[in-house]
């Protein structure tokens, strides 16, 4: 058997090695750049019911209503009439029959060119003035969808400082921030401020006696504006407000301004970043996507200073739009608008941005309001690449109708029959904790951030002696099919349930997770959608996994080793061709952005930056719980023949997870140098987690995008079929078993499969509703779901190996006081989640062996049960 193995093994492998050498060899790149045209598409909604139109209102959605409140206008003749300031509000509401506009009522004075947000309570309105003053004054616009009326609401808004008009003000969670502006009448009074204001107390709508107060930050570091855009975004750490362009007073000349600032509330700082290739002052900018913002309207001043020249002869302004990556820092034109509405406010309702009115060229106001839709290219996968992806599933598929054949009892099926190679199980425990989530997420993680995380990858070799010299010998000693069947002999069955049932939850968890969050990122490669992609992971991996048992999965993580690790290198390949065929240096933009920082020392717990020592420790932590506790990779410790074997099968997982930290970590910053180089082929509507897999249906070889592709699904499918055949391991062999439900062998074989397919089902239906395309990091999910689940069990592992002390109430205690502990540290806490397993293990161990000595009886019989007591006497 060992023979047809290793033949099964060599076929395999060829097959993956030809398959990789013939389609380097076809066609040309894929080089399909998005349409600048189509990066947002425009349509118009009823106007606005003043015919003369209106700039400088107040706008915002509140109660699924836009709100537009204020303004001002000229009368006709636009040229020979002052300035007016409105006080009318009207909301536009949509329901089946279409949109309509209502009577809001009115504000407490005329007033127009004041910041605005859209709240959860309402439109906040800040600051504005009329024909004689400007004003501090804040309050908030609730629209009312039941009475249709509008709640004009004073008392829970403080006012501004000082009086503000022509500023911008932007929202992140319950803070709102407002820049720039001026104080009075003239542009020389214009500020650099910017203020913040938090609305946590304000929500639920009710009076608040002594509310929060603006507070003043860190001011811009440039001259004062106003008519500035403020918005905001992330930058791949934090979310920022971004202050862009505006115009000032500089002697007695006014001055244009091109220059973007961004700050970031986290850390209290500023930081300058790429100029605009033009001037965009009183424009309108709204964010799009994880990280970047639109541009869509704006004075560039080509015809500012001859205005009383043109008059109406003024061409108005420029109809095209931009584009603004904050990751990569860079601007590009994002295609022509129909009309350039200036002094006025982007919304944004629902998916879609709203231009409410807005003043088309000087004195001429517009009632006219335009929905503005993101529009992402439709992937154009090619016939070549959908041959390879249907083929090269069908042929995972086909490995697990082979091995049925060979599954004759559940010693077949969960342990294929203790005769796996061991370079194939260490291919498998590889591909296993690798998982598609780690080889999209990580090329993310480089892409966005830098190489930090790199050093958490990197603790794997530190512990595999664990491993080999502790966890190994004892699940051998044992015989165990599923990993806890240790903790019964070294505690009680009640533990053992505990840690068997928590391993059930965690991996139909992980299921869900490694599936839509896997069909998100593939999205933007192949035509299909996150909810196709789960039901084919879902489908595919149900038929081979409970046909073909652990045999199938170990053999098709082996070959999706082969093709990832192909993959990847090759894939580097095509980024510096990409960025060698541009004007950039290979590696220097990345040193410049600090890409390649590989550790931040600082002391928080919670900062999205993440500290060396937090990466340190929650690596071992993961690492620990992973490799002696989690049932997917100690079962493939018991398919090889003996304990050396298996511990080779551990030395290589942990040997290849440097070279292929070293890759995906590299594929990630070459992104990001590649993107900086070629903005234009960065699509504006995509994820951080979708870049990866977007450069692969793009620019990669016809065919070997198809490939790559395929073996991202297939990885996924991988993780998933791990998932199915360790869970149905311990239902069958912890609960099934334990208990005698069954009469025969061939009873238990049919109830693994029933649970592989029962598990399947359940996960891929946990996966279809987990779908959640603002997830930020597939990375940090896929961390923390890990986090909140495996730190009891490694840590009921290491109790139990290391104190001859601790008993099974001890242990029980314990194990439910070090659950408690870490869904409230997720819950109550901003603890990043790469800690939340150590906690565990900590939480666990202390809490266990202190109860131990409380409460319950001295330990049984321990003989081969911890490292002080090594003979094992059966």
């Amino acid at each position: 058997m060992k023979t047809t193995s290793r033949m099964v093994g060599c076929r395999l492998f060829g097959i993956a090695a030809m398959i990789v050498v013939a389609i380097t060899l076809t066609g040309p790149a894929i080089a399909t750049d998005t349409d600048a045209s189509r990066r947002h598409e425009w349509d118009e909604l009823p106007p606005i019911p003043v015919p003369l139109g209106l700039s400088g209102a107040f706008a915002g959605v509140h109660g699924n209503a836009l709100i537009v409140a204020g303004g001002t206008n000229f009368a006709k003749p636009l040229w020979e009439n002052d300035k007016v300031w409105h006080d009318r509000i009207f909301v536009l509401t949509h329901d089946d029959d279409g949109y309509q506009w209502h009577d809001g009522g009115r504000l407490p004075r005329p007033l127009a060119y004041g910041g605005s947000v859209s709240t959860e309570s309402g439109l906040l309105c800040i600051g504005g003035n009329d024909e004689t003053d400007t004003y501090p004054d804040v309050f908030m616009l609730s629209w009312d969808a039941e009475s249709k009326q509008v709640t004009v609401s004073v008392k829970n808004y403080p006012s501004l400082p000082e009086p503000c008009a022509f500023g911008a003000a932007a929202l992140i969670g319950k803070q709102v921030f407002l820049a720039g502006g001026q104080t009075g009448a003239s542009l020389e009074s214009a500020t650099s401020n910017l203020w913040s204001l938090d609305l946590s107390q304000t929500e639920s709508g009710q009076p608040v006696s002594n509310p929060t107060q603006w507070q003043a930050l860190p001011s811009l570091p440039a001259p004062g504006r106003a008519l500035n855009l403020t918005v905001h975004q992330h930058n791949g750490y934090h979310d920022c407000v971004y202050v862009i362009s505006g115009r000032r007073q500089n002697g007695a000349s006014i001055e244009l301004l091109r220059d973007v600032w961004e700050f970031t509330p986290a850390k209290g700082q500023w930081r300058q970043r790429a100029d605009l290739p033009r001037c965009v002052m009183a424009g309108t900018a709204a964010p799009v996507g994880q990280s970047h913002l639109f541009v869509l309207g704006g004075d560039d001043g080509t015809n500012f200073f001859r205005t009383e020249e043109l008059k109406e002869n003024h061409p108005g302004f420029i109809k095209q739009s931009l584009a603004y990556h904050t990751i990569t820092d860079t601007w590009i034109e994002a295609g022509a608008i129909p009309m350039n509405l200036v002094t006025t406010t982007a919304v944004r309702w629902g998916n879609d941005i709203i231009i409410p009115g807005g003043e088309v060229r000087p004195r001429e106001r517009s009632p006219r309001v335009f929905r503005v839709s993101p529009v992402a290219a439709t992937p154009d996968f090619g016939a070549v690449n959908y041959m390879v992806l249907i083929g090269y599933l069908l042929a995972m598929v086909g490995v697990g109708f082979y091995f049925t054949k060979g599954n004759h009892n559940t010693n077949d099926f969960f342990r294929g029959g203790k005769h796996i190679p061991w370079w194939a199980a260490g291919c498998s425990i590889f591909a296993t904790m690798l998982s598609s989530l780690t080889y999209t997420g990580i090329p993310s993680k480089a892409f966005t951030q830098d190489w930090v995380y790199a050093v958490g990858n990197l603790t794997i070799p530190l512990v595999a002696p664990l491993a080999v010299f502790v966890a190994l010998p004892f699940y051998r000693r044992i015989d165990a099919t599923s990993a806890y069947e240790y903790l019964e002999k070294r505690f009680s069955c009640g533990v053992r349930l505990f840690g068997s049932a928590s391993f059930t939850l965690f991996h139909l968890f992980r299921m869900a997770v490694v599936m839509s969050l896997t069909g998100l990122a593939l999205a933007v490669a192949t035509p299909l959608t996150p909810t196709q992609s789960v039901l084919l992971m879902g489908g595919l991996s149900i038929i081979y996994c409970t046909l073909g048992g652990i045999e199938a999965v170990i053999w098709t993580d082996t070959i999706q080793t082969v093709v990832l690790l192909g993959g990847a290198v090759l894939a580097i390949v095509v980024l510096m061709i990409g960025i060698e065929g541009s004007d950039r240096n290979l590696f220097s933009p990345a040193v410049d952005a600090g890409k390649f920082r590989i550790a931040n020392l600082h002391w928080d717990a919670t900062s999205t930056q993440i500290a060396l020592w937090v990466i340190v420790l929650g690596a071992v932590g993961q690492n620990v719980s992973s490799y002696t506790a989690d049932q997917a990779v100690v079962q493939r410790y018991m398919t090889t023949s003996d304990a050396a074997r298996a511990a080779k099968s551990i030395w290589v997982n942990a040997i290849l997870t440097i070279p292929s930290t070293i890759l995906f970590f590299t594929i990630g910053t070459l992104l990001f140098v590649f993107y900086q180089a070629h903005p234009e082929k960065l699509e504006t509507t995509i994820t951080a987690d979708q870049v990866f897999p977007m450069f692969i249906a793009r620019e990669m070889p016809i065919g070997i995008a198809g490939l790559m592709v395929a073996g991202i699904f297939a990885a996924a499918q991988s993780t998933v079929s791990t998932s199915m055949n360790s869970t149905s391991t311990t239902i069958v062999t912890d609960f099934m078993r334990r208990f005698d439900w069954c009469e025969s062998e061939k009873a238990y074989l049919n109830a693994a499969r029933f649970w592989t397919l029962v598990v399947g089902l359940i996960g891929t239906g946990l996966g279809l509703l987990f779908v959640n395309p603002d997830i930020k990091s597939l990375f940090d999910t896929f961390v923390m779901v890990i986090g909140l689940f495996m730190g009891v069990l490694g840590g009921l592992f290491i109790l139990g190996v290391f104190s001859t002390t601790a008993n099974a109430t001890g242990a029980l205690v314990g194990a439910l006081v070090g659950s408690s502990v870490m869904f409230s540290v997720w819950a109550g806490t901003s603890i990043n989640g790469y800690l939340y397993t150590t906690i565990g293990i900590v939480t666990c161990v202390v809490v266990g062996w202190l109860s131990s000595h409380v409460v319950g009886t001295a330990p049984k019989a321990l003989q081969g049960l911890t490292i002080h007591t090594p003979k094992f006497e059966s």
